[in-house]
């Protein structure tokens, strides 16, 4: 009797899923949202076109997409011991642990694999509203929570103005980075990072 096993078919439909995930990334990297097809995809991936549409029945390409990169921000959290929910550290020195997940970003915004699929998507996510809100629900405004929560904890531990608006405070954190991101102004480098931490915390002082 052969003891030959069957193929692993859930082993096989994940491989499948991450090359669709890196075709996905790889082209619209290479040509943008609006060029990018579902038919290309495939073929990248070397999938046919009807296991996307099964997967992802609904707005085929754009989900394709938004997946991939929730997929890629999640393995780059997980490279730093960390998942998509994880909070910012809170060591008691608010500075410190802003500075920190501050040049985490500064990190992924300069890394190629997490720039070009991101520019591509936010600059799609501008002339479709939809999936711009999509983008925003699913991967920015979590990401925002989390600071929202940081800044919450330092109030209560007194290190910030019990006045602050929590959101206009981490807008005012994460806004400049990303702004001389998209518009390439001037380099993107933790000094930067460290510098709009020690601006921003001056502001959100507690008043005497």
């Amino acid at each position: 009797m052969s003891d030959t096993k069957a193929p692993d078919s859930s082993r096989r439909s994940e491989r499948s899923r991450r090359a669709i995930y890196a075709a996905a990334l790889e082209l619209v990297s290479e040509q943008g949202f609006a060029k990018t097809t579902v038919e290309g995809i495939a073929a990248r991936a070397g999938v046919g076109k009807q296991t996307i549409y099964r997967w992802w029945p609904a707005n085929s390409k754009a989900a394709v997409l938004l997946e991939a990169f929730l997929d890629l921000a999640e393995q780059a959290a997980e490279a730093v011991g960390g998942d998509l929910d994880s909070e910012i550290p809170d060591s008691g020195d608010l500075a410190a642990d802003l500075r920190l997940v501050l040049r985490a970003t500064v990190d992924e915004l300069n890394n190629p694999v997490f720039d070009r699929p991101s520019r591509a998507l936010a600059a799609e996510g501008i002339v479709d509203p939809a999936l711009g809100a999509e983008f925003t629900a699913k991967l920015l405004e979590p990401q925002l929570q989390v600071y929202a929560r940081r800044i919450e904890a330092a109030q209560a531990a007194g290190d910030v103005d019990p006045g602050v608006d929590p959101r206009i405070a981490l807008e005012m954190l994460v806004g400049p980075l990303h702004h001389r991101w998209l518009h390439r102004t001037l380099p993107l480098t933790h000094a930067y990072a460290d510098a709009l931490v020690d601006h921003v915390l001056r502001g959100l002082a507690p008043r005497a």
